[in-house]
């Protein structure tokens, strides 16, 4: 069994743990034998992949790919993630960029299968390139078995940084990109206070919506911003308050104000 971490608290007082504690518990279950098993096996045997058949024909090969993009529910779905890996991503009609889920054009782009020339696969690197991914994104997933806020404030925290690193789209493609990410789009949603109902809106007002709030309430004039340490703060804290908060909906005030408190007070 893989090492599973330790998350002793909830909310912002869990944040504050695993944050500290983060180094030692990534290492620790980066040596774990499942991981490390796997992980050895993907940088062995991926050079030997030329097309998205053979690659959904390993499932052992296809199961650490998908999961380096956050996509390890789709394992079973090895007709749907063959058709994204051939179609590439530079035809407009390609199927990855068909889908609402960013993560299904990550994958095809990063393989390479499909838009001609040699696929990624065989270039030197690139399974450790993928193995990085699936470790860190592996851990992420092993904390949300123990709290799902705290896994969706580690990928937001990864990707977010990712995200405000490109210079090259445009700003409203980012947004985009973001809107299109379920994980991402849903702690932009609870860390700006929008309701149910926001994602039946046309996709440009909810454009506008996300921009005009995250710089009013969050600072984000420009998602260049996030690239700041404490800007990235104010989201993910916002996003674990706001969270506990609307989990505390049964309880009193009372009980909820003194459980931010304690919240609060384990964080100094």
């Amino acid at each position: 069994m893989s090492f599973q971490p330790i998350i002793p608290l909830s909310g912002l007082g869990g944040w504050t743990f695993l944050n500290a504690t983060k180094e030692s518990q990534t290492d620790a279950f980066e040596r774990s034998p499942r991981i490390s098993r796997d992980t050895a096996y993907f940088e062995a045997m991926i050079g030997e992949i030329t097309s998205a058949e053979e690659l959904v024909s390993d499932r052992r090969l296809l199961r650490i790919a998908l999961g380096a993009f956050d996509l390890q529910d789709d394992l079973d779905n090895r007709f749907l993630i063959r058709r994204i890996l051939e179609g590439g991503v530079t035809n407009e009609d390609a199927l990855a960029n068909k889908m609402s889920d960013e993560r299904y054009k990550s994958l095809a782009e990063a393989f390479g299968f499909g838009d001609g020339g040699t696929p990624s696969t065989q270039r030197a690197g690139f399974g450790a390139e993928i193995t990085a991914r699936y470790r860190q994104i592996s851990f992420e997933v092993a904390v949300g078995d123990q709290d799902e806020s705290l896994r969706l404030a580690l990928n937001a925290e990864r990707e977010l940084a990712e995200i405000a690193r490109e210079p090259s789209e445009s700003q409203d493609a980012l947004w985009f990109r973001i809107m299109g990410t379920p994980p991402l789009r849903r702690v932009f949603e609870v860390a700006l206070g929008l309701p149910d109902s926001f994602a039946q809106l046309d996709l440009d007002k909810q454009l506008e919506v996300f921009k005009d709030r995250s710089e009013s309430q969050l600072g984000i004039a420009q998602l260049a911003d996030l690239a700041d340490a404490k800007t990235m703060d104010t989201l993910i804290e916002r996003y674990l308050l706001r969270n506990q908060v609307d989990g505390m909906q049964g309880q009193s005030s009372n009980a909820i104000a003194l459980t931010l408190l304690q919240q609060a007070t384990s964080r100094f």
